[in-house]
């Protein structure tokens, strides 16, 4: 279980906060877990890690075998939740220089996630002369810079397989009945995956948006699925044993008492692209109506000496939550 160390924010906050903060807290993780708070229609993943399609994780596992059977690259096409919570994980618990490696599995590339006409070429060109295959993410499949990212990719596919052998290298995950993405995915026999209704798409890490090309990067999904439901379980304690209940109650009273950015920081340069993922998670669901904690993350001790100074001595408006892992080679 994760720890929160509280030793160095003491003296930020009032004590004694239990008992003050307890029953909203309850509150809200009972809203939660019963989907019943506002944007309660987009919380089933909070039961992903133990209701998920079996089939099509089996569905899923296949095709991640076949892509490294028969690609030497796989470029991913999402923006978003269909980015960075995929490339965070193949980063942290991969590498960050993955496809630099020596390895059996493919290099994984994304793209979709701008408008910039060098990368896109860039990435064009990197798996111009290798064998490789497309995994397009989109909910809708109307979204600007996916859906001109496919138009590329796949003109490269026919180009160099032919249109009947470009279809069995689309891999599409889109939303299970409706969009433009699902729609042509179908007319033209594509492999296609889905994005369960009621999960946003922030939060999309443990359905096929996440799983496949976690799978592809030889990451073993079984044991990722195994993680989450034990995190469900023990995690789902209402008191403030819960680390998850520590965290968000102490971030609430420094907000409270102005502390209106938060930084997270870790000293892994692998977390790098987990922070990017976490500003997305927190930015978007917090920042409404006028509210919410700003969240900025930093890589240390890169960052400690380019941003230090100011963390340090600029505006007292900060917070900073500091990531720290147990174990290193």
């Amino acid at each position: 279980m994760i720890q929160v160390d509280l030793q160095n924010v003491r003296s930020f906050i009032p004590l004694p906060y239990e008992a003050a903060l307890s029953p909203r807290l309850r509150i809200a993780h009972d809203r939660l877990q019963t989907g019943s708070g506002a944007g309660g229609e987009f919380t089933g993943w909070v039961r992903l890690p133990e209701d998920y399609d079996k089939a099509e994780f089996a569905r899923i596992k296949a095709a991640a075998k076949k892509i490294q059977r028969d690609s030497q690259a796989l470029v991913v096409i999402g923006i978003g939740g269909s980015y960075l919570g995929a490339r965070g994980v193949i980063e942290c618990l991969r590498s960050p220089n993955y496809n630099l490696k020596k390895k059996d599995t493919p290099n994984i590339y994304f793209i979709g996630n701008g408008l910039s006409s060098e990368a896109l070429t860039e990435v064009m060109e990197l798996v111009e002369d290798v064998d490789f295959s497309v995994n397009v993410i989109s909910k809708s499949g109307t979204t600007t810079e996916p859906a001109i990212a496919t138009r590329a990719l796949r003109w490269m596919l026919e180009r160099k397989y032919g249109t009947d052998g470009a279809k069995s290298r689309i891999f599409a995950i889109t939303d299970p009945c409706k969009g433009a993405l699902r729609q042509m995915a179908m007319e033209e026999g594509w492999e296609t995956f889905v994005i369960p209704p009621d999960v946003g798409g922030r939060f999309s890490v443990l359905t096929p948006v996440g799983l496949l090309p976690m799978a592809v990067a030889g990451i073993n999904i079984c044991d990722v699925m195994l993680g989450a439901a034990k995190a469900k379980k023990d995690y789902d304690l209402r008191s403030f044993e819960n680390p998850v209940w520590l965290y968000a109650a102490i971030r609430n009273l420094l907000y409270r008492k102005g502390k209106a950015i938060e930084l997270l920081t870790s000293f892994e340069p692998a977390f790098k692209m987990m922070g990017g993922w976490w500003q997305q998670l927190f930015g978007e669901s917090e920042g409404k109506d006028g509210k919410g904690i700003f969240p900025a993350s930093v890589e240390f001790n890169a960052d400690l000496h380019s941003m230090g100074q100011f963390i340090q001595d600029g505006p007292r408006t900060l917070m900073e939550s500091v990531v720290r892992f147990t174990e290193s080679r």
